[in-house]
């Protein structure tokens, strides 16, 4: 399958991919549109609707791509995505004449990436951070307990806390260091001010698609079915804040100053050809959690800092989502086995993701264990982050020449408020 539009060999956005963002551009400022990213340039999906080349029965009566946002996209189902993916992938393959050959409508709906700002996605109601990576949960372990030995519950069930919806922000946003509490030293009072010890997370993050009904538990065999897809995330910590709060509610301050997402959310129908084993889990999980199927997705994830001041970034590590130890499947039937009921553009984060090399682990608080070694940054070195440096994330699935990816997901550390 090959596209009108060149795409370049080393493009996260091949036909094959087409994730979902939405976007301003100078043309329509003050309107937000849902669009498609392929190659260099983002399609405008209410232009494509508008000139009626979304045939099929669920989305050409439907209004969700003249939304400011894809909330009701995603609420249509599983049907109604793979309709519009297998519409659109037609739409810009290489033998196909509507669109190729229309050159004015090419012009209103092709618009090059540089131009246009990326927003977020979805409207997020609710958001909640996962724990789910077994080598990020020994580390801390060692670090904090000086023990390996990991809490029997973690091996039952997935661990969560409930996050801040309302401060995760669009990649490129700015991150204002945050101030707080940290451990007392001696018989001094709790320190206060900004944070000592800023910190990224490596995760990726689940769009939540149809919800569920108050009371009614989505079975683990059909959670796929309610999960759209999946971003690139960054969950800043504030590991002095957080190490002063944590017990015995868990994290609050050291979390809620900010979270960043990609822009561009990539389909679980665009990650299946990516699919691989999860993880065997011993002991096996309870009938609730147990999955006919349980599978992970081969996706390369790469952390890279931009030190302040410098041109260069580097990368300081390289880890890949198939380390998870719990299924985002498994995740999603967990949050609503009590009832809990989501909601169409509700996120939900792995947490940290960690391989089982030093090279591999997915945050500072690991990289440099808790601050005790320097990590090499070209001419300087970090133990935590420091203003004015720039995290960026990248992943991206390696098919037979082509890829899938999510782009990058990106922030800046600015000096903390007065």
């Amino acid at each position: 399958m090959s596209s009108f539009i060149q795409v370049k060999p080393e493009s996260h956005f091949s036909i094959h991919n087409l994730p979902y963002g939405v976007f301003k551009h100078a043309r329509n400022a003050s309107s937000p549109r849902p669009g498609v990213a392929i190659g260099d340039y983002v399609l405008d999906l209410s232009e494509i609707h508008s000139a009626g080349l979304f045939h099929g029965p669920l989305i050409s009566g439907s209004d969700c791509f003249h939304q400011s946002n894809l909330n009701k996209f995603l609420e249509l189902g599983r049907p109604a995505w793979k309709e519009a993916r297998a519409t659109l992938q037609k739409l810009l393959s290489s033998d196909e004449p509507a669109l190729q050959n229309n050159a004015s409508l090419r012009q209103k709906a092709l618009l090059p990436m540089d131009e246009v700002e990326m927003l977020l996605p979805v409207v997020i109601g609710d958001y909640t951070d996962f724990f789910s990576s077994e080598h990020h949960t020994k580390n801390c372990g060692l670090i904090f307990r000086g023990t390996d030995t990991i809490n029997p519950n973690w091996f039952q069930l997935p661990i969560a806390y409930h996050g801040r919806a309302s401060s995760i922000v669009i990649s490129g946003t700015d991150i204002i260091r945050p101030r707080g509490q940290g451990h007392p030293a001696g018989d001094s009072p709790p320190y206060f001010g900004p944070s000592r010890k800023l910190d990224f997370e490596l995760e990726m993050a689940a769009v939540v698609g149809p919800g569920n009904e108050l009371g009614k538990p989505i079975d683990v065999n059909d959670a796929a079915d309610h999960i759209f897809g999946v971003v690139l995330m960054n969950d800043w910590s504030a590991r002095d804040i957080q190490a002063w709060e944590y017990v015995p509610l868990g994290p609050f301050l050291g979390k809620s100053f900010g979270t960043t997402i990609s822009p561009w959310i990539v389909t679980l129908d665009a990650l299946e050809p990516f699919a691989c084993d999860a993880p065997k889990q011993i002991p096996q999980p309870l009938p609730y959690l147990a999955e006919k199927i349980s599978k992970n997705y081969d996706i390369s994830l790469e952390v890279r800092i931009k030190p302040a001041g410098q041109e260069d970034s580097f990368t300081v590590t390289k880890s890949n989502f198939n380390h998870l130890y719990w299924t985002i499947t498994q995740q999603l039937a967990h949050h609503t086995v009590n009832g809990c009921n989501l909601r169409p553009g509700d996120l939900f984060g792995t947490g940290t993701i960690s391989g089982p090399q030093s090279e591999s682990y997915g945050c500072l608080l690991e990289l440099t264990w808790n601050g005790t070694k320097e990590l090499s940054l070209g001419k300087t070195a970090r133990k935590f982050l420091e203003d004015g440096d720039e995290v960026i994330i990248s992943g991206c699935c390696k098919g037979d020449g082509y890829n899938v990816g999510f782009g990058t997901c990106s922030g800046k550390i600015i000096p903390s408020l007065p």
